[in-house]
């Protein structure tokens, strides 16, 4: 069975795009749009086509930690809407670029302030701890979009915000959270069908970024190739890896695309050829095939699903 087509690339979908866009162009043409990730931004664009969105951040950068930029101060100061994950990880440097903006529409309780972490219920909440202990998220871990479900209710919620920043535009958001709901959810159903041979596989990843991918999937890792929360992996640390996976190997080691993997694959050398080292991306990229949501969990499951064979 073959995936259905992402996005960009299927007709019925820019159909059902170009009709419903209809609805709401004349508001939301003039809509400027923050988003703190990728994955916001691919998402925003579905939902409201002729907006202005911008992401503060790509593919091969680490979420947490953002140099607070002049353009980025800029792009927020003229934002209607700001979409971020929250759950701490940008406790680093939104809060920055939210003083420097000066931007009432999209400071702390305004509507025009969305974080996708509270929309959702999040897994592995964890008590407050120094910032000795790494990048600990204790609200839980904040990469829920890599949960195809989780995503459909952010959707929703992104939708009904765009309808209280613009009311103008409420009919055409209504129609293509619709459209894209439909079209989720049949993508839910092939997913989980195609990469039903994944039950079980074990893996070892650095960072929990992908955990929800994991849940999602029935994929287990067992082992973290981070000593703590977002410090990379050292030697003395793999070491321990090493002895504690060398009698049953997992058959992948994972790493996210802003990830070094040159200590990873020291690893992936002592382990053998049965174990394969995949960096993947864990959010929309700026190139084919994984530049739009429905490719990203096309790619992802692909990628896994080789290493599996």
């Amino acid at each position: 069975m073959h995936p259905i087509p992402s996005e960009t690339r299927s007709p019925w979908w820019r159909a059902a795009l170009a009709a419903c866009a209809l609805c709401g162009a004349g508001s939301a043409q003039a809509l400027s749009v923050f988003t703190c990730e990728p994955e916001w931004a691919a998402l925003v664009r579905q939902l409201a086509p002729a907006a202005e969105v911008r992401s503060a951040t790509h593919a091969r950068q680490d979420p947490h930690h953002i140099e607070a930029r002049p353009s980025l101060i800029a792009m927020l100061r003229k934002a209607d809407l700001a979409v971020c994950t929250g759950a701490e990880l940008e406790a680093g440097w939104l809060p920055m670029l939210q003083q420097r903006a000066g931007n009432p529409r999209v400071q702390k309780g305004a509507p025009g302030l969305l974080f996708a972490a509270e929309q959702v219920a999040l897994i592995d909440p964890r008590a407050p701890g120094s910032v000795f202990e790494g990048d600990v998220h204790a609200a839980g871990n904040p990469h829920a979009h890599l949960d195809p479900h989780r995503l459909l209710q952010v959707a929703a919620a992104v939708a009904a915000r765009l309808e209280q920043v613009d009311p103008a535009g409420r009919d055409g958001y209504r129609a293509r959270l619709a459209a894209f709901q439909s079209d989720w959810r049949a993508r839910i159903a092939q997913w989980e069908q195609r990469a039903a041979p994944l039950r079980g596989m074990r893996v070892a990843a650095q960072h929990s970024t992908f955990a929800y991918l994991w849940r999602w999937l029935g994929i287990v890792q067992v082992a973290d190739l981070e000593p703590k929360p977002g410090v990379p992996p050292t030697p003395g640390h793999l070491q321990k890896v090493l002895e504690g996976v060398r009698g049953t190997p997992p058959r992948a080691l994972v790493v996210s695309a802003y990830q070094d993997p040159r200590g990873v694959e020291w690893l992936a050398q002592q382990l053998g050829s049965g174990v394969t080292l995949l960096q993947l991306p864990s959010t929309v990229t700026e190139e084919a095939p994984a530049d739009t949501l429905a490719g990203l969990f096309d790619h992802l499951i692909e990628r896994l699903l080789a290493a599996r064979r």
